[in-house]
């Protein structure tokens, strides 16, 4: 794997309300949210998701589904339109999907039920024109086959292509070459870094420091000064484009996990994502003592009558910050639970494990 590589990322347009509305029928231009009953705002529960016509009104996965109905309630006040997901089309939608990207890999890694990413370097025989129209095919492909709308990004780093993938949605495709990398992060936000969440780029900002390419125009030693040597080395390399390009199927199993059983099956899912939050703190408590840190992480869901469920998710590079892990859970246990069913059993664990010499972190201080 060394030397320049070519990677795609491609992350599917709000993939469940897309999926639902497909199998329903429905007006896509109709806010759509998924989730537990909103019981005309009293429900207690959370948004799994919803489609963009949603999202204009701030609705996003893991809101209180009271708070999506203040601010966008369904019939007959608003046009809001609530539904339970039907997660077995999901299954067999991301499938599909998944079958379209991996047969054009030479490498492949399913990040979760809608993004993957790809190395076509030997693919594409290094070319960055014929990676585009690759890209350009491949979404091509799975709107003709399946009806969904998809985003390409793609760069010479698994953070590059990640952050590409986001610049034009939905249905868009950007590419970042090798030698156009610093460029891209020239006045870019360090809040929209894969790894560096809202707490850092806030102390950040008490420095002065608000972009990118202000963080690299300072220099690893002033960095460090106000960050931490490690930070400080890794702010330096996603700028120069020297991060990670490893894609993996992900087959290791070294894990470290926790789990936790009711005494009585939970209907409450505030209570059951309270308990998942705890877990996630004893887990990466863990992984801090030991020296290590992730790139996948995992969500266990154990109904009533022991079906088992889980589900992953993984980052662009392997870190050890709780925010991190928390909202990756939070949104991989509302997009996944069957509020339906009361749940036995919950648990949280990491894999994709690595030691301090390749693994990023976000800055020293605690994220909110």
């Amino acid at each position: 794997m060394d030397g320049e590589r070519i990677i795609i990322h491609c992350d599917m347009d709000a993939f469940f309300a897309a999926v639902e509305t497909l199998h329903h029928d429905l007006d896509p231009e109709v806010p759509l949210i998924l989730g537990s009953d909103p019981q005309n705002g009293r429900g207690r529960g959370i948004v799994s998701t919803c489609n963009y016509a949603a999202r204009k009104y701030g609705i996003h996965s893991a809101m209180a589904i009271s708070e999506a109905w203040r601010r966008c309630p369904g019939a007959p006040i608003g046009e809001g339109m609530y539904m339970r997901s039907t997660r077995g089309l999901y299954r067999r939608a991301s499938r599909k999907v998944m079958e379209i990207l991996a047969t054009e890999a030479d490498r492949f890694e399913k990040a979760s039920v809608d993004e993957a990413y790809l190395d076509i370097t030997s693919k594409v025989d290094g070319d960055w024109d014929s990676a585009l129209a690759l890209a350009r095919e491949l979404q091509s492909r799975i709107l003709q086959r399946l009806g969904l709308s998809s985003s390409f990004g793609i760069g010479p780093t698994r953070i590059v292509a990640k952050m590409s993938s986001e610049e034009n949605k939905p249905a868009g495709i950007h590419m970042v070459r090798s030698g156009e990398v610093m460029n891209f992060f020239a006045d870019r936000p360090t809040r929209e870094v894969p790894g560096i969440g809202p707490s850092s780029a806030n102390r950040l900002a008490e420095w002065g420091i608000e972009t990118m390419d202000e963080a690299y125009a300072m220099g690893e030693l002033a960095l460090a000064r106000v960050t931490s040597e490690r930070f400080a080395k890794w702010a330096i390399r996603v700028v120069e484009g020297e991060t990670s390009n490893q894609v993996s199927p992900l087959r290791s199993r070294k894990s470290i996990g926790k789990e936790y059983t009711f005494d009585k099956d939970q209907t409450d899912m505030q209570i059951v994502i309270e308990k998942l939050a705890i877990l996630i703190d004893k887990v990466v408590d863990r992984m801090r003592g030991m020296g290590i840190s992730a790139r996948v992480a995992e969500v266990k869901i154990r109904y009533a009558g022991f079906e088992t469920h889980t589900n992953h998710r993984s980052i662009p590079v392997a870190m050890d910050e709780g925010g991190i892990f928390h909202r990756l859970a939070r949104r991989l246990f509302a997009q996944n639970c069957d509020f339906d069913r009361p749940v036995r059993l919950i648990g949280f664990r990491v894999g994709g494990l690595e030691m301090p010499d390749t693994k990023q972190t976000t800055l020293d201080w605690e994220e909110e």
